[in-house]
């Protein structure tokens, strides 16, 4: 699908290009931002390009990560379905969110930052919902700007139904020459080359393997909008990687970041939000598995841990009983230290996340308790490695789960973004898992007590 008068650029020739296409923002220096997550996602998954933001001196309070409480689209857009939401509902939401921080800054107008299906409320508040007069810049990255699918018929009631009446309506010609983003908000699209799930010419990751979506690569790119390729990122990295980073910060403000690293800063203040999965466990067989609404009266114990056995170092380090609002914190981290978040909450198995060091201060440390799956219930101990920020590609990453490969990650194409062991030995050891670097070491927590182990990676 090729688009005309459509600027595609490679990541290596991105720089002085787009410093040259930007509008810096003016009068103010560092305008608002706020970020926008994707299809089941929550604000959580920000935390690492927040910390870039702040990296390169963007003050923390101008940053700001929605968390749409049911965050999973409708089968179909126009028929009420619990626990999911409309276009209409996430774009009703965002404006909200972003009225607030305009009248919290002050600011004129903000920056709209978003991931896969956030960049839909995005594109629908600024074309649908006043929003091309309060947003001067949108980054989209990985959005199904086209679809997920595009074929005649087939579930085009759905909101990535390229087919469709909502993403049709989004893409309607908006000028003589096509384009298909309004002005005067600035747009840019981040994809990857051929690596995201979502843009894909088979159906291989939506289920139909052997069918053409009618959907290529290329996919997320619009008409009118500055279109940078990222080449093998995948479906999250197009937003959440140091490469979109870069990418973005030049967009908006015509120069280069001094980094794209994280960088250190003490002291180190975490917070956050406990999250559930639903109102019941029948709740998973409808498809409504997942929520960023609070869990009141979960329980979270904080344990610091040894880096190499994932062994307690001493008593918990921090203890809360959450309320209404399900906020867990504040606590003061050791630099350099890992941690365990124990989860206890009716209803729930008890959870434990283990952690890497935390190299900054972050309000995003969203978690969510879990429930035993019925097929993990007859295991020893039952450890899933989750990658929030990203997939693993077995061609591409470096990456070990317990000393092995990871299990159910396919040998070509990055469609998967975590990995369970079920373990059929009693007794508690040390469970590791490696990814390009980063090493998370946690403990096989048994089964038989209603306990289960997750390994989150941050990058």
């Amino acid at each position: 699908m090729l688009m005309q008068r459509r600027l595609l650029l490679v990541i290596a020739a991105a720089g002085l290009t787009l410093a040259g296409c930007a509008t810096s923002p003016a009068p103010e220096q560092h305008p608002p931002i706020v970020f926008v997550h994707g299809n089941g996602d929550t604000a959580g998954l920000w935390q690492t390009s927040i910390w870039r933001f702040e990296s390169n001196g963007w003050p923390r309070e101008r940053l700001h990560a929605i968390d749409l409480p049911y965050p999973i689209a409708r089968d179909e857009d126009g028929k009420a379905q619990p626990g999911r939401t409309s276009t209409a509902e996430h774009m009703a939401y965002l404006k909200s969110e972003v009225d607030k921080l305009l009248q919290a800054t002050g600011a004129r107008q903000v920056v709209l930052i978003g991931n896969s299906r956030g960049g839909n409320a995005i594109r629908n508040y600024i074309q649908n919902g006043g929003g091309s007069s309060r947003v001067s810049h949108a980054i989209l990255g990985g959005t199904p700007n086209h679809g997920v699918t595009a074929i005649k018929g087939f579930r085009e009631a759905n909101e990535f139904s390229g087919t469709g009446p909502f993403l049709t309506g989004l893409n309607a010609p908006k000028n003589a020459a096509g384009d298909e983003v309004i002005g005067p908000v600035k747009w840019l699209t981040l994809r990857s080359d051929n690596n995201d799930k979502f843009a894909q010419p088979d159906g291989v990751w939506v289920g139909a393997k052997g069918t053409a979506t009618n959907v290529t690569f290329e996919g997320p790119a619009l008409k009118g909008a500055t279109n940078v390729v990222l080449p093998r990122v995948d479906h999250r990295e197009t937003s959440f990687s140091p490469a979109a980073f870069d990418a973005t910060y030049r967009f908006i403000t015509g120069k280069a970041p001094q980094t794209t690293a994280v960088q250190p800063a003490s002291p180190v203040v975490l917070n956050g939000k406990i999250t559930g999965l639903g109102l019941s466990p029948a709740d998973a067989a409808s498809g409504n598995y997942a929520n960023n609404l609070a869990l009141p009266g979960a329980q979270l114990a904080v344990y610091a841990t040894d880096a190499a056995t994932g062994a307690r170092i001493g008593n918990a380090v921090h203890t809360k009983t959450v309320g209404a609002d399900g906020i867990w914190g504040p606590f003061s981290a050791q630099a350099g230290t890992p941690y365990e978040f124990v989860i206890t909450a009716p209803g729930y198995a008890t959870t434990h996340i283990y952690r890497s060091p935390f190299a900054r201060s972050s309000n995003l440390i969203h978690m969510r308790a879990d429930r035993l799956a019925e097929a993990d219930k007859t295991a020893r101990s039952s450890v899933t490695l989750t990658r929030p920020r990203g997939y693993f590609d077995a061609e591409r990453d470096k990456m070990l789960f317990d000393g092995k490969a990871l299990p159910g990650v396919p040998p070509a194409g990055a469609g998967v973004s975590s990995a369970k062991i079920n373990l059929a030995v009693d007794g508690v050891r040390p469970i590791s898992a490696e990814f390009n670097g980063e090493k998370i070491t946690g403990r096989t927590w048994p089964v038989a007590e209603n306990r289960l182990v997750v390994l989150e990676l941050t990058y």
